[in-house]
């Protein structure tokens, strides 16, 4: 075979085995600390890129950001924060480019209330939204879930600071604070004070997705594709249940009384999604979700040929 006959065909079978091309993003710090793995959004990320068939390094910021400031750095492209998950809106879809894809599974939209122990008894006899408007929620004065319980009616107090609304809570000067299923029991582990209510379960239509500079389409195309062929290959799935399995089997959604909300956002903040990429209680009895909410089940593993992808971020 002619020498550069073989030259040729070393170089396609070197392009075809090695992840494309390489960069550097900056994904948002977190303002909490270390557990030992990623943050979900990072290992999604991660996931994202592989099945993308990108070899991208992932690092922190320099500093962890509030939102709002964050989302302004985003809008900006200042350099200092390539891309970052939050909840949808449609302000954000305006100034910002978002990936079209769920990061939850709209388990951002189900809703458990922390509320103070010596006040669990007043939510016991609650089954609709007319009823919880004696009572006063709290959330983050720049959060979308603000304008989501305000739309219904429901009186809502608002922090500028994530830890100031347990604050408000033990000081009573609001009753109840509604957190997203996944969230709901490690926060009451780090507040033990606080209960969790067992009763009701607020739902309402939203989620998180991946956010990036619209200068940055082609990281988003590379993100969207990367999850989608996750989602169509099971492995978003397997993800989402190591994480969230556990808590979503304790939250017991099944024995509480569902009260549904409306998004006045709904229509123009929520990209289209196939019904699968939401969760429904059927998931309950999967294979897949009881073995991850049993702890038997690992993550999905990341192309042996990009060894960025295995290092934790720090």
């Amino acid at each position: 075979m002619p020498r550069l006959a073989v030259l040729l065909l070393l170089s396609l079978f070197f392009l075809s085995s090695v992840p494309g091309r390489a960069a550097t993003y900056v994904y948002l710090r977190p303002e909490w600390g270390d557990t030992g793995r990623d943050p979900y959004g990072v290992a999604l990320l991660k996931l994202a890129f592989a099945k993308a068939g990108v070899c991208h390094t992932l690092v922190y910021s320099e500093q962890p950001m509030k939102q709002a400031r964050a989302l302004a750095e985003l809008a900006r492209d200042s350099g200092k924060l390539d891309i970052m998950i939050t909840m949808t809106a449609p302000d954000r879809k305006a100034s910002l480019l978002e990936v079209p894809v769920p990061l939850t599974k709209g388990m951002l939209g189900w809703r458990i209330a922390l509320v103070r122990k010596d006040r669990l008894h007043q939510f016991a006899d609650v089954h609709s939204a007319e009823q919880l408007k004696r009572f006063v929620a709290g959330q983050g004065h720049d959060w979308p879930d603000t304008a989501i319980l305000r739309a219904s009616g429901l009186p809502v107090e608002t922090s500028s600071t994530y830890p100031g609304m347990f604050k408000m809570l033990d000081a009573g000067r609001i009753d109840y604070f509604p957190r997203a299923v996944q969230q709901v029991f490690d926060e009451h582990e780090a507040y033990p004070a606080l209960a969790v209510e067992p009763h009701i379960v607020l739902r309402y239509p939203t989620d998180a997705y991946f956010f990036v500079n619209p200068r940055k389409r082609g990281l988003a195309d590379e993100v969207r594709r990367g999850l989608e062929t996750a989602q169509a290959d099971g492995s978003f799935d397997r993800l989402f249940y190591s994480y969230f399995a556990a808590q979503i089997a304790a939250a017991d959604l099944e024995r509480r009384r569902v009260i549904d909300l409306p998004n006045p956002m709904h229509a123009s903040a929520l990209a289209p999604a196939r019904g699968s990429q939401w969760f429904s209680l059927a998931e309950l009895r999967k294979p897949a979700f009881l073995a991850a909410a049993r702890g038997r089940a690992r993550p999905p593993a990341l192309a042996d040929a990009c060894p960025a992808l295995h290092r934790p971020l720090r």
